[in-house]
């Protein structure tokens, strides 16, 4: 080795010896304070973990809701008699008469005309689409008038209670003819009608309402409450005139 190689090794040498003699006098100098506070801190290029507790934590509280967003509907809602006929007409699907909507709604004949008067005053000012009309002797909330062209477009008549011509022209005759007997309808259609007659009664439109004073005692038919909800009638005496009637388009 050279004497400019020795050189250059005991000045790195003498370099390293003065370097490690310094730190320790620098830790001395640094105070009790600041030495807690280096040994606290985090040793360097190590991330925090956080604690997933607190995560979950968090989350669980994000995914409660406030009972105050929520009210219980009960608690501020009191039904009253003319909201409680308004319930009872909705969910019925026929008329119901004044006396059992009194037994149900426990109340006398007279509240429940005076509500439904004002039920149907409310109908009429929010302009709704509905209201109760009295049908087959009862009360039913029914569908105006003038939304029948979109009703007809959502409702479809199922098959069993799809009513044929010949069906048709027998319940006609009976409903304007009742009590009738089978052989006066079979004498105005000209053809047997004990098949269709079955057929009406099957559906629960015609009835044997009693029986003729004549030889045999035959049978006598007429029209069922069913009929008169069917086609919203009243009473009989609501079906048109045999005047008003038009005559089928060729």
């Amino acid at each position: 080795m050279t004497e400019k190689h020795e050189e250059q090794v005991e000045t790195t040498v003498q370099d390293v010896e003065e370097q490690s003699q310094a730190e320790p006098q620098l830790d001395a100098e640094a105070g009790p304070d600041e030495q807690a506070g280096a040994d606290a801190a985090p040793a360097p290029g190590i991330d925090e973990q956080a604690d997933p507790r607190a995560e979950n934590d968090t989350e669980e509280r994000t995914d409660e809701q406030d009972p105050t967003d929520s009210p219980d509907l009960n608690e501020q809602f009191e039904p009253t008699v003319e909201s409680v006929i308004e319930a009872v007409l909705f969910a019925s699907d026929e008329s119901l008469s004044e006396s059992r909507l009194v037994n149900i709604v426990e109340t006398t004949a007279k509240q429940i005309r005076m509500h439904v008067k004002s039920l149907n005053a409310k109908y009429r000012d929010n302009n709704n689409a509905f209201r109760i009309e009295q049908i087959a002797g009862g009360y039913q909330m029914l569908t105006l008038s003038p939304y029948n062209h979109w009703l007809k477009k959502l409702l479809r008549a199922r098959s069993d209670s799809k009513l044929s011509p010949a069906a048709l022209e027998t319940l006609a005759i009976i409903a304007y003819k009742q009590p009738v007997m089978r052989a006066d309808i079979e004498a105005i259609r000209g053809v047997a009608a004990g098949e269709v007659i079955r057929s009406l009664m099957y559906k629960g439109l015609v009835k044997i309402v009693g029986r003729a004073e004549v030889l045999g005692r035959p049978m006598l038919y007429g029209t069922t409450r069913k009929f008169l909800e069917i086609f919203g009638l009243n009473s009989l005496k609501d079906l048109p005139k045999v005047e008003e009637l038009k005559p089928p388009s060729d």
